[in-house]
């Protein structure tokens, strides 16, 4: 069966990498496959996942580059030289520039941690997120997966679910419960449903 060739880019522990691997190893992800991880850090333990499973998985660190544009331009090179369509974001810490992106229009997905458009954009990652909706004092948070374009955060949503926040919530146990019940869900369900738009769109998603 034919299937869109997925590029992930992570910094960290991806754990939203091992959501998607999980996903594709159960038939859920049917309709793309992960052929490539691209890391910003070397020591990431995405890339020990990407290992397991037999993932082929290259370093790309910004700090090895003179310059934004250099450092974009490796990872280009690499998704041209491993015929990508579809990038995900899950973990990267750099932000793409707005020439990236436009060349990657509806191509680019990101899972943010909470219901865009409250607390995102820039400054707003990780933990701080978290922070920023308890001291806010809400009862509903959660995740969204959007198209990236040249606004932090400010792309098309694609799905979004919610989260309750509860009375006795620290930023890191809030983080967890919105990984498992949101993010863990919806980035899969979200890079299916793109992967699967690729494949029938064919031509009209061509470069």
């Amino acid at each position: 069966m034919l299937k869109a060739r997925i590029a992930v880019l992570v910094s960290g522990g991806g754990t939203n990498l091992q959501a998607l691997i999980d996903s594709q190893e159960s038939g859920k992800l049917k309709s793309g496959e992960i052929t490539l991880v691209i890391s910003s850090s070397d020591t990431a333990f995405a890339l020990e996942r990407a290992k397991k499973h037999n993932i082929a998985s290259v370093t790309v660190s910004k700090k090895s580059f003179g310059n934004q544009a250099e450092f974009e331009s490796a990872i280009l090179d690499i998704l041209k030289k491993h015929e990508i369509e579809l990038v995900v974001l899950a973990g990267f810490m750099s932000i793409l520039s707005a020439e990236f992106v436009r060349q990657w229009e509806k191509r680019i997905i990101n899972v943010h941690p909470s219901l865009i458009p409250s607390f995102c954009g820039e400054g707003f990652y990780g933990l701080k997120v978290h922070e920023a909706a308890l001291k806010c004092g809400v009862k509903v948070t959660g995740a969204t997966v959007h198209f990236v374009n040249e606004i932090p955060d400010g792309g098309e949503i694609i799905l979004q679910k919610s989260v309750p926040v509860y009375k006795n919530d620290s930023p890191e146990k809030l983080q967890r419960r919105v990984m498992e019940r949101a993010e863990w869900i919806i980035l899969p369900k979200a890079t299916e449903l793109i992967s699967a738009k690729i494949l029938k769109e064919g031509e009209k998603y061509g470069f």
